[in-house]
């Protein structure tokens, strides 16, 4: 069964175009669920029935799994039982009848604008690190980009003078982003006064790049947030998605239109964008509780 987790990775990643991410997440619950078959001697996939699965579930569930940790993993086997159906691998799919479930939706973290202004003044300075570090916050907040997008930047995807970012997102899929005029200046600071410093004499086009002149890793990027984010005084725990959250709650507060959000954050499906709706909401309530003098 090994064989075939392989080879559903391999389907997935060459003729879906799906990320690195999600192959992960594939390839990590589909591991724990093989493990489990194997523990209950199932050797061949066509032995699966819905009651295996079933079982599977509620394990993890016993072991404190959340609602979304169930969800993904039904979706997991889902794709990967479709997928053995399909190569005729299997007769049946015992996912099919499996309900995925249904989690309250929890509102995003998000930085009031104060609390932004606060964090990317926190990031300024002179030397080459400092201007890489602002240039970065400066972009996520102004283009709402998944961190993993940012880390995979390259100089000719950004175009200053035109005014917009361009990004390839979950699924290979390319998209364009404005790109406001401060973020415009820092990142061109950046370009021209810090990253050739911290290139090293090496050759490649990748933006950001760390102190040893290659590319800059999620985890490094989550490092100078946190560290801007205490010298800041924020009293908040942050991730580099909380940015991607602020940008969009901040634009729809502000009027902007919830497809033209959904087209900046690369959204494929409108409902992912609502969430931000709700917190736009959750605020006018807050307002209102404490000015309406009957609330």
């Amino acid at each position: 069964m090994e064989e075939d987790i392989h080879d559903f990775i391999h389907y997935c990643q060459v003729e879906k175009g799906l990320s690195d991410n999600t192959l992960r997440s594939y390839n990590r619950d589909l591991t724990q669920y093989i493990k489990f078959l194997t523990a209950q001697n199932i050797k061949e996939v066509s032995e699966i029935d819905r009651t295996h699965i079933l079982q599977y579930l509620y394990e993890l569930k016993d072991s404190g799994r959340s609602a979304s940790t169930l969800a993904r993993n039904i979706s997991s086997l889902r794709a990967f039982h479709q997928f053995l159906l399909r190569e005729q691998r299997s007769t049946k799919d015992p996912s099919e009848l499996i309900e995925i479930p249904r989690g309250e939706k929890k509102l995003p973290d998000i930085l009031t604008p104060k609390e932004v202004e606060k964090l990317l003044e926190a990031a300024d300075g002179v030397n080459s690190f400092d201007r890489r570090n602002k240039a970065m916050l400066e972009l996520m907040y102004a283009t709402g980009l998944r961190v993993s997008e940012l880390c995979s930047l390259e100089k000719g995807d950004i175009h200053l003078q035109m005014g917009f970012v361009h990004c390839t997102g979950k699924g290979s899929k390319e998209r364009i982003v404005p790109l406001g005029k401060i973020a415009g200046e820092a990142i061109e600071r950046y370009i021209h006064k810090a990253r050739p410093q911290l290139m090293k004499n090496r050759k490649h086009d990748i933006l950001f790049v760390n102190h040893l002149g290659t590319g800059l890793s999620r985890q490094g990027f989550w490092k100078i947030l946190k560290k801007s984010a205490v010298k800041a005084g924020l009293g908040k725990k942050l991730t580099p998605h909380t940015l991607r959250h602020s940008f969009a709650t901040h634009l729809l507060e502000n009027g902007a239109d919830l497809r033209a959000v959904q087209e900046m954050l690369g959204h494929s499906d409108i409902s992912t964008t609502q969430i931000y709706t709700h917190v736009s909401t959750h605020k006018l309530k807050d307002v209102y509780h404490h000015y309406h003098p009957r609330a």
